[in-house]
């Protein structure tokens, strides 16, 4: 892992990236532990409040996992086949404490895994609780092609390529930035086997 003060890379609107913040050994080591959490909590297919089915499967660990269905988008204590979501890994916890020391502890542990074709569209990360609590996004396997924007939706927006072992912490006023994902850049990665990319991101949630 990176070293004990760490300083990011670039700032992009208020988001701090860390580029090559996971090493080789430490991305293997999260992906065996994303494993874990999703044999104990498949990924399910989620669809948008309006019916449509979303290009990303998705799981969760903690104590409450990110769900959406035609009921909205929401915060569940179970997932959709019932069961509590498993703990969140000691490696993403260190991952957290190490970058927002100041925060407190996560309480979801979101994934999202994009095949070659997902993408997510622009959106607020705004259905927490706190918004003076980051979140910090973890990036393993194919590069992805991310979009920020501002508070509002509509305007101009920057593009930055994620790859794996990048990290970007959205804190302060960036944590209300519209930001999303335009496409995966397939083969980029021989990390995920059959391709594909895994964002991992830790929030918190109360």
């Amino acid at each position: 892992m990176a070293n004990s003060d760490p300083k990011p890379t670039l700032n992009v609107r208020g988001m701090d990236v860390y580029k090559a913040y996971l090493g080789a050994q430490d991305q293997e080591r999260l992906l065996e532990r994303a494993r874990e959490i999703v044999a104990h909590a498949p990924l399910f297919s989620p669809i948008t409040a309006f019916g449509k089915p979303m290009s990303v499967k998705m799981t969760s660990a903690g104590a409450f996992g990110w769900v959406s269905d035609r009921r909205g988008y929401r915060y569940e204590r179970t997932h959709p086949n019932g069961t509590p979501w498993p703990p969140i890994p000691t490696q993403l916890r260190e991952i957290w404490s190490h970058l927002v020391p100041e925060a407190r502890d996560p309480e979801c542990c979101l994934l999202n895994f994009y095949g070659h074709d997902a993408r997510m569209g622009l959106h607020q990360d705004k259905d927490e609780t706190d918004f003076s609590q980051p979140v910090v996004s973890i990036s393993l396997g194919d590069d992805a092609l991310f979009r920020i924007g501002g508070e509002t939706r509509g305007g101009k927006t920057e593009s930055i390529w994620l790859t794996s072992g990048d990290v970007v912490v959205m804190g302060g006023a960036s944590r209300r930035l519209f930001h999303g994902i335009d496409r995966v850049k397939s083969g980029t990665s021989g990390l995920l086997s059959q391709g594909g990319r895994l964002n991992i991101t830790l929030r918190v949630v109360t």
